[in-house]
């Protein structure tokens, strides 16, 4: 059965109609957990989307579109896809065939594109038998990471610390003047940060993403609250026009923004199996709802400034802050209502001095220890009851009223 989908798409603009798109570019890309056609578009796109068998194919119809190039007309296949093929229909819609191998759990969604107002058309396949990857392949261990020894006794646990890599595949991010793409800076950065976590007692780091693919920015956030991560750490190299431009920020998500995301998770919360520190929203009435979803914004929130301050200020120790404060947007991979979170960007790619100690190994290094080392100053100022930091934080203070009376009584006072 054939339904249409308007994603991202005001009812203003679908009452209308859609203005024409154009398909500039078309790809097929394999991911770690799945297979994507990519449709690269010149703006917002109303789509038609089906699944079909006898043989298995995806169909996708773009309302009044058309295709830059004959050469994007048909595809080569990759994992699952043998092949795709565009071509024009009646009334200027423009079909999308996916032809598979087999039967595929799929599903399409739009994403911000590579420019301004353009965006892509994704159509993500995946496995049916055994459902969605687990766990711990879709949210990955860095693969060069050493191997985590149990820390924690049977009576503490570890903390878990997710740690988002930006962009990746076909979203590359800000590109150098040298040609330096934000996808893989970052993701050298988390895998070096991910090593250092692995290899504090009582900590253990898991990647967003562990290769070059895309991950949609609240799949993103969702991953981590599926692990049930005490934080959420996502790397980016920032970009601007001005190439003199250099310096490290922190950012957290604004009141703004948690305002706006408190609306959408109230508005869906009947649908949802989510919880929100533990509890669910789907049986509590409005008035009550809001209050557990505002507590539990408000510790996250909080939690975020502290932690991203001692971030900003080890960074502060390595190199130059660009803004001294941390700073609050409305990023969407900072919107989790329950796990404190933060987004680092850790240099200006576009000036081309930072761009060249991006991608050098030692300065990759220098930004993880740092940012390590800020949520270690963190947790051990607030850490988690039930977690072997608690442990350890209460055995560093125990120690020095332990020296301080054995001083006293070798003193004779």
């Amino acid at each position: 059965m054939l339904r249409w989908l308007s994603l991202l798409i005001p009812l203003s603009f679908c009452a209308v109609g859609a203005q024409a798109v154009e398909v500039r570019d078309a790809k097929v890309a394999t991911t770690v957990t799945s297979t994507q056609v990519v449709l690269d578009l010149s703006g917002r796109a109303v789509h038609r989307f089906s699944t079909l068998k006898n043989p298995d194919r995806v169909v996708v119809d773009i309302r009044d579109a058309h295709l830059k190039s004959r050469h994007w007309a048909s595809l080569a296949g990759a994992g699952a896809v043998k092949g795709v093929r565009l071509g024009k229909r009646d009334k200027g819609d423009l079909r999308v065939v996916v032809d598979l191998s087999r039967s595929m759990k799929a599903r399409s969604y739009l994403a911000a594109g590579p420019r301004k107002n353009t965006y892509r058309l994704i159509i993500e396949l995946q496995e049916r038998s055994g459902g969605s990857p687990p766990a711990a392949t879709v949210v990955a261990a860095a693969k060069d990471a050493p191997v985590k020894a149990e820390h924690a006794p049977p009576d503490a646990r570890d903390l878990l610390i997710a740690i988002d890599a930006g962009h990746g595949g076909v979203d590359p991010g800000a590109t150098g003047k040298n040609g330096t793409h934000e996808k893989d800076v970052v993701l050298a950065i988390a895998r070096e940060l991910a090593q250092q976590i692995n290899a504090e007692p009582g900590m253990h780091a898991v990647l967003i993403r562990d290769g070059d693919y895309f991950v949609p920015l609240r799949d993103r956030m969702q991953r981590a609250r599926k692990r049930q991560a005490d934080l959420f750490v996502s790397v980016h190299a920032d970009s601007i026009r001005d190439r003199n431009v250099s310096g490290s920020s922190v950012y957290i998500l604004s009141q703004r923004g948690a305002t706006n995301e408190a609306s959408r998770w109230l508005a869906e919360r009947e649908n949802a199996a989510d919880l929100v520190g533990g509890v669910s929203l789907e049986n509590k009435d409005d008035v009550l709802a809001s209050v557990l979803l505002d507590l539990s914004q408000t510790a996250a929130l909080s939690a975020s400034q502290d932690a991203a301050s001692s971030v900003l200020r080890r960074l502060d120790q390595i190199g130059e802050i660009r803004k001294r404060q941390v700073q609050q947007a409305g990023f969407v991979v900072l919107k989790s209502p329950d796990i404190p979170s933060m987004l680092v960007e850790t240099a200006y790619i576009s000036n081309p001095g930072e761009e060249a100690r991006l991608r050098n190994r030692a300065y990759q290094g220098k930004i993880a220890v740092a940012i390590h080392q800020g949520l270690k100053d963190f947790f051990y100022a607030n850490p988690p009851a039930g977690t072997l930091v608690a442990q350890l934080a209460a055995q560093r203070s125990v120690a020095p009223n332990a020296a301080l009376l054995s001083s006293i009584k070798h003193a004779g006072i």
